[in-house]
């Protein structure tokens, strides 16, 4: 357990100990740099499930004492991630199964009519489930992504949201989102975040930022027990069809009378938690995300920060450092971004680097299009060696006509429409990060 500025512990993960066999028969500390994917288990959390276990029971409809401890540990996780997400008092927390269950959600809920702004830098969790969508270029700069937003949103009548990332899951660059929110709300507009990749790296809060919804994930948080959330205001939500139908989401079913027309009378929840938790939830899920929220919380994000700045720090400086070895980023390479960065190897395609790094120095990292093929493919062109600086934001039709097939990975079997992506979180060393450097070195270098 590393020790923080201020006095605190930073909590250990689960895993930190992990060898893993490389070439030649060998056994290698593992060096974990695949965080933005799913993070390991941090200790507390594991400790916090372990000790839920032995009084598990149902939720919400049992009158043992099992039944009534599990319900309150249930609920009292709910309480932990809406003072985690600096949530407001009458904003609902739903659990779900991650961020893409979350958005899904929400995209059932939307009142009819309503038109979606959404970038083609999303992950397909926010690019994919909505029915109207105006669609924005990637932005040369945040504050054309701002205006970009501002000129879309004027221009459509009726309800509608935007939706944008707080951290990029490919680029690790954050975004304008209290200036987004900003000029959402002048237009009449609400505003979702995926927070999924910021949330293990700094904090949110709804109230403060004025945002209306936000979704993350338990696995990228250090609680990867099968949970997310989806927080924001209720009206929306409560005057939705349930999510799922089943128990839990109903007060009341009643059998018509003879002669009605079929089906059933059923009285909904109006509270949209119960209306958009059918069934068993997932207990040991919610209680690990609050123990993270809880853990995160303790060890105080200045710590945090700090370690995670100094380390991406090394490991950029390190990748400049390498021939053939190309960073990408949308915007100026100095604006503020998380522990994630993804490149390229000049001569290798993105699966070579991944499988060379792993087979022969124990290293985990992600390679493909990261669940973002138009960013991952508009960034490819911008960052060839041949591309004019003002075509940067032209569409590569040779990539888009390129015969991509892809893997259930995520990988792809064209290398010229992948990457190499590295994340670092809790856990991270500096050894993890010079033996990656050292690694790209060698392949670099290899002919």
């Amino acid at each position: 357990m590393t020790r923080a500025p201020e006095g605190r512990r930073i909590p250990a993960v689960l895993g930190a100990d992990l060898e893993v066999p490389v070439r030649g028969g060998r056994l290698a500390p593992y060096a974990n740099l695949d965080y933005a994917a799913s993070a390991p288990c941090l200790e507390p959390v594991s400790a916090a499930v372990a000790a839920a276990l032995p009084a598990y029971s149902s939720v919400h409809r049992g009158a043992g004492y099992a039944s009534q401890l599990t319900t309150a540990r249930y609920e009292r996780a709910r309480h932990t991630v809406r003072a985690f997400a600096g949530a407001r008092p009458d904003d609902a927390v739903i659990f779900t199964r991650n961020t893409t269950d979350a958005t899904n959600l929400l995209a059932r809920c939307l009142p009819e009519g309503t038109t979606v702004v959404v970038f083609d830098t999303e992950h397909h969790a926010s690019l994919l489930p909505w029915r109207h969508t105006v669609r924005l270029a990637p932005p040369a700069f945040p504050g054309e992504a701002v205006r970009a937003a501002d000129r879309a949103l004027a221009e459509i009548e009726g309800p509608k949201l935007l939706v944008v990332t707080a951290a990029s899951n490919v680029t690790g660059e954050l975004w304008p989102i209290a200036a987004l929110a900003h000029i959402a709300h002048r237009h009449g507009a609400r505003v979702l975040v995926d927070a999924a990749q910021l949330v293990p790296h700094r904090p949110i809060n709804l109230t403060a930022l004025d945002l209306d919804y936000v979704v993350f994930s338990g696995h990228k948080l250090y609680a990867p027990f099968g949970t997310g959330a989806l927080i924001g205001r209720p009206d929306w939500l409560s005057g939705a069809e349930p999510y799922l139908r089943g128990g839990g989401a109903v007060r009341a079913v009643n059998v018509p009378q003879t002669g009605e027309a079929d089906g059933w009378e059923i009285d909904w929840h109006d509270d949209p938690e119960p209306r958009h938790e059918a069934g068993t939830p997932n207990v040991l899920g919610a209680v690990a995300l609050a123990a993270a929220c809880d853990a995160l919380t303790a060890t105080g994000w200045t710590a945090l920060i700090h370690e995670e700045e100094r380390l991406l720090a090394r490991l950029r400086a390190g990748l400049a450092g390498i021939e053939g070895v190309r960073e990408l980023s949308l915007w100026d390479p100095a604006h503020p971004r998380v522990g994630i960065v993804s490149f390229t190897v000049a001569g290798r395609t993105a699966r070579e680097v991944a499988e060379i790094l792993s087979a022969e120095y124990g290293i985990g990292v992600r390679d493909g299009k990261f669940c973002a093929h138009p960013f991952v493919r508009h960034l490819l062109d911008a960052h060839r060696p041949e591309a004019h600086p003002r075509d940067t934001h032209r569409p590569d039709t040779r990539l888009q006509n390129a015969h991509v097939q892809d893997t259930a990975d995520g990988g792809c079997d064209d290398g010229a429409a992948s990457a190499v992506r590295a994340s670092i979180g809790i856990g991270t060393t500096d050894e993890h990060v010079d033996r990656l450097v050292s690694a790209l070195r060698e392949i670099a270098a290899r002919r």
